[in-house]
């Protein structure tokens, strides 16, 4: 990965299309050795959970920004980042990984949910929420992700209690789970095995998540 971080800063301090071009080869092979990281993460995440994605190149996001809303005009991204979806019904909540030197981590859960979705999560929130408590508590989730990020409402959403014991969990719009990566960690040997290993930590969070959005306050079934 040392090669691809090179490349990064160059492009970081070169963001120009000019550039980009005379340097496509070496664009090329970096983006050769990042495909080859994210087919064997998907070997090793299908070994313990169930990805929808059906290659690693399909996982990878591209490098070129869409600049046709933003301010930003540079052309590319200063980072490489990928996405792995659960694959199923059941199984809900993506992984997603993003290595810029000075700035990578991996990162999981759920980014926009639909009214629908947050509605659901909200009802199980407000109405029980130990298992969620439980989970988010462990000494294992503190000392991995530190806390539940994410964008929240500055009051209680509508059709819920101002009041209620739990209405800093119901304000939520997003539920983020985030690790920080020191740039040694991607240098080291089997990265594709230690990011999985580092993804399954997601896992109780994700069931609890999933449980929510597939079953109603009585455990039924809602799909």
């Amino acid at each position: 990965m040392q090669e691809v971080y090179a490349y990064l800063q160059k492009l970081k301090e070169n963001n120009n299309r000019l550039w980009f071009e005379q340097h496509r080869d070496e664009y090329e092979a970096c983006l050769e050795k990042m495909v080859k990281f994210a087919d064997d993460l998907l070997i090793e995440m299908n070994s313990h959970d169930v990805i929808e994605n059906p290659s690693g190149k399909k996982c990878l996001h591209r490098i070129y920004r869409d600049t046709r809303f933003s301010r930003d005009k540079t052309p590319y991204k200063k980072h490489w980042g990928g996405r792995l979806k659960r694959a199923g019904a059941h199984r809900r909540g993506s992984y997603y990984f993003h290595f810029e030197p000075g700035n990578s981590f991996l990162g999981g859960g759920f980014w926009g949910p639909n009214k629908d979705d947050l509605k659901q999560i909200r009802m199980h929130l407000a109405a029980e929420p130990s298992e969620y408590l439980e989970v988010i508590k462990s000494k294992e989730f503190k000392a991995a992700f530190g806390e539940v990020r994410g964008e929240q409402l500055k009051t209680s959403p509508k059709d819920f209690d101002a009041d209620h014991e739990n209405v800093e969990l119901l304000r939520y719009k997003q539920f983020l789970l985030v690790m920080p990566l020191k740039d040694e960690d991607i240098f080291e040997p089997n990265l594709a095995a230690r990011v999985s290993d580092n993804f399954k930590k997601m896992r109780p969070y994700f069931e609890v998540m999933s449980a929510y959005l597939t079953t109603d306050l009585n455990g039924e079934e809602l799909i």
